[in-house]
């Protein structure tokens, strides 16, 4: 596999290697690291260290990813929460904490594993094999409407509308702190994190981003916000409005380190999903409601 090239600096001075390098490379955790270390796939300045060497801040990394074991999409019995099905599309109010497609790390227990169970062979193979159907993907700990397609035209079609933003996507969040205008754009590109592939971050010459925002509420030390994508950039709603100074509750990558009790994930749910079906032509618009940590929530900060 193609090796990744990670550079040091001051701030990882006297970092273990393992540490450094399962905080800095996504799905890595530092036990694996350490592996890599001990089976020759890492290079310091172009050469092997030990598995219990120290940064000094001024090092290139060389890491080699291991030859991921092949993974099957099998089918699983989870409980879905159908909003919408018919013989083209399927949509979901995914629960927070459901990874959507089977990666390194996450081989089975996915929304495709539980579309696979309820849909039979009835799902598009535009994806692939590890992601039958999926048009769309959001994040693991993010809650709400996802579409799948299950045949391939209605996947090609769907994706169309993903390309040209006419497949519409609501969210709401709860954001740290008081936006000072009632609504807003945010217009600003986003690319991987050069020192941190984890995570996402407004970068000049990035993919072009764009998130349209509004206050539904204001609380004390707290927004309540709507946004709706134009774009669809990896993390794109997290990274906006972390980049505005104002990062979603209970998100542990953009903003606070720590977990808010009560929320298994960031405070963000995609209420509303609108799409042209691809064989009626008519217009659909879907919603559901806030999850009750959500709700509970608002409830908690409306003091």
């Amino acid at each position: 596999m193609e090796p990744i090239l990670l550079q040091t600096s001051e701030a990882d001075a006297g970092t273990r290697l393992d540490a450094c390098l399962a905080r800095a490379i996504e799905d890595l955790t530092r036990s694996a690291a350490a592996k890599a270390v001990e089976d020759g796939r890492v290079l310091v300045n172009g050469k092997a260290p030990n598995k219990s060497y120290k940064l000094t801040g001024h090092e290139q990394i060389e890491f080699t990813p291991e030859e991921p074991a092949p993974i099957d999409a099998v089918p699983q019995d989870i409980p879905l929460d159908v909003v919408y099905e018919d013989d083209d599309v399927i949509v979901v109010n995914k629960p927070s904490g459901l990874v959507v497609h089977p990666a390194p790390g996450h081989s089975d227990g996915t929304l495709v594993n539980a579309l696979l169970y309820h849909c039979g062979d009835s799902l598009s193979g535009v994806g692939g094999a590890l992601r039958p159907g999926i048009v769309h993907r959001i994040d693991r700990d993010t809650s709400g409407l996802i579409i799948a397609a299950k045949n391939d035209y209605a996947h090609q079609f769907l994706s169309a509308q993903l390309a040209d933003h006419t497949l519409a996507r609501t969210y709401e969040c709860i954001v740290v702190g008081n936006l000072r205008e009632d609504s807003g754009t945010v217009d600003a590109p986003i690319a991987r994190d050069s020192r941190d592939r984890k995570r996402m971050a407004v970068v000049p010459g990035g993919r072009r981003a764009v998130t349209h925002w509004e206050v539904i509420a204001r609380y004390p030390g707290y927004t309540h916000v709507r946004c709706r994508l134009e774009t669809g950039r990896t993390h794109q709603i997290r990274v906006h409005m972390a980049y505005l100074g104002h990062p979603i509750l209970g998100d542990t990558v953009y903003g606070a380190k720590k977990a808010v009790p009560g929320l298994t994930g960031q405070c963000l749910h995609a209420v509303g999903l609108q799409f042209i079906h691809p064989r009626t032509k008519d217009l659909v618009s879907l919603t559901c409601p806030l999850p009750e940590e959500f709700t509970a929530m608002l409830r908690k900060i409306d003091r």
